[in-house]
């Protein structure tokens, strides 16, 4: 296989339905929420706000503006001895993030807490430039890690001048994925206000070297391995029947009509056929959730279980092996019976804010991914950063940094950091960028067996496994250290 450049996120308008652009490799989104309308159980109560934000807070001759959306829930809130639980927003509408972010509303009682979710700039209803925000690389100029914390900085300094009763209360900041980057990297440049930071499944060091380029896609088939016998298997042998069916007219239709596609294939399509399916297998490695959700689709409990149950035999014929893959990749689009067709420009909830996730990938957050087609399920492709830059550059009209976010925030060097809490399940793919061993007795991993995306994050269900209960308590009670002392220190 030739070199491909990769993307975490397609490109698109927001809105539209996910599109994979030629020459883009593209694999599992740092965090993709669901709409909370779709769930019944989903019933949290909150004020909607809004905060004039500075487009630019580095420099002094821009005075632009523009309103950031904030979610407040204070039900539980307690002026004497209580806290702040500030979620540090991400590549989303903020409201799907707290209706999906149940530890929060779960332990607000117990920590007499505030809730506060703050929406990351470029995404939901805090563009900087309304329609114009996505533009171009002029009007995205602003949407980088760095403003978006000192967004979050100046809105908790008008937190505290404004609600009665906030001033001196130890703020903690909570956040999944990206936003569990953001809840790290905030703790680290803003320790005078925030105590300190649950980061759930924050891959802060899938950067430059840090990490190999390949424990992703190695993560993501382990969990293939491990859910059924032969199943990662049958998905390796399945990239060659789809190119050797791909080479005529007749295999192109057999293979539109095989997979149930809503359009027909050409053979420009086969590429971005293949990264649809592996964008498929990477989502179910990030939502292998032990209950019902719907998350990215609808799926059942273990759904790579579930899937597994029709890849149990990889020595079939070509046209056999991809049968059982579409009814592989139906258990994720179509478990609900609804869908008459599959669209290979679409692997999830089409609300999300991949347009801003674009750039930001062709900009500072440029994360290497390979795999070799051996000790993996997918097919062998290298990272070729000189492709990426100029895929990135004829895209935005920029060059992305690859050493930008080790330079900001210190890479594996953070030792002189303290109060953050790193957890990681070993289900989730993203688990190999981030920190699963404790770096100090204050620099904290919690790692969950049989854990997916930020399990530890959601609602608590009847259906959870023992170590995420565990892991929530042990993430409780690090929170009412923070608290103590904060409060101990007041008093000195």
């Amino acid at each position: 296989m030739g070199c491909r450049a990769l993307l975490l996120l397609p490109v698109l308008s927001l809105g539209a339905a996910t599109m994979i652009r030629p020459g883009l490799k593209t694999v599992g989104r740092l965090h993709l929420p669901t709409n909370p309308a779709s769930d019944p159980a989903v019933a949290y109560n909150y004020s909607v706000l809004y905060f004039k934000q500075k487009v630019d807070h580095f420099g002094f001759s821009d005075s632009r503006t523009f309103k950031q959306r904030y979610l407040i829930a204070d039900k539980h809130w307690q002026t004497n001895g209580g806290s702040i639980l500030f979620y540090t927003g991400n590549e989303g509408d903020i409201v799907w993030f707290c209706n999906n972010t149940g530890f929060m509303w779960d332990v607000a009682e117990e920590l007499k807490a505030m809730l506060v979710f703050a929406e990351h700039r470029y995404y939901g209803e805090s563009l900087p430039f309304g329609e114009d925000s996505f533009k171009d690389s002029r009007h995205l100029n602003f949407l980088t890690s760095e403003q978006a914390l000192a967004d979050f900085a100046e809105l908790i300094r008008h937190l505290k001048r404004t609600v009665p009763g906030a001033e001196n209360q130890p703020v903690i900041a909570l956040g999944g994925s990206y936003g569990g980057m953001l809840a790290a990297w905030f703790r680290m440049k803003y320790p005078h206000l925030v105590v300190g930071a649950l980061a759930a499944s924050a891959p802060i060091w899938q950067f430059e070297n840090l990490v190999p380029c390949d424990v992703f896609m190695k993560i993501v088939t382990e969990d293939f391995r491990k859910s059924g016998p032969h199943c990662s298997e049958s998905i390796r042998r399945s990239w060659g029947a789809i190119n050797r069916l791909s080479r005529t007219d007749s295999g192109l239709q057999w293979l539109t009509k095989a997979l149930h596609l809503c359009r027909p294939l050409t053979s420009e399509d086969i590429s971005n056929l293949k990264d649809w399916i592996s964008e498929t297998w990477v989502n179910l490695a990030m939502v292998d959730y032990p209950y019902e959700a719907n998350f990215l689709q609808p799926l059942p409990a273990w759904p790579i279980t579930v899937v597994c149950q029709y890849l149990k035999n990889p020595n079939v014929s070509d046209t056999v092996l991809l049968q059982n893959i579409f009814k592989a990749l139906n258990v994720y689009y179509n478990y609900s019976g609804q869908a008459q067709c599959l669209s290979i420009s679409q692997t999830a909830t089409p609300s999300l804010g991949s347009t801003g996730w674009s750039y930001q990938s062709c900009t500072e957050m440029v994360m290497p991914f390979c795999a070799n087609g051996v000790d993996d399920m997918f097919e062998s492709y290298v990272w070729d950063f000189e492709r990426f830059s100029d895929d990135c550059f004829n895209q935005w009209g920029v060059k992305p940094r690859p050493n930008w976010i080790t330079t900001l925030y210190g890479g594996k060097n953070i030792s002189s950091h303290s109060n953050i809490i790193f957890s990681n399940g070993d289900l989730d793919p993203w688990s190999g960028g981030g920190v699963t061993k404790d770096i100090t007795d204050t620099l904290v991993a919690i790692n969950i067996p049989n854990g997916a995306h930020h399990l530890d994050l959601r609602a608590s269900t009847a259906f959870d496994p023992s170590t995420v209960l565990i892991s929530r308590l042990l993430e409780v009670k690090h929170m009412k250290k923070w608290i103590a002392d904060f409060y101990k220190n007041a008093k000195l």
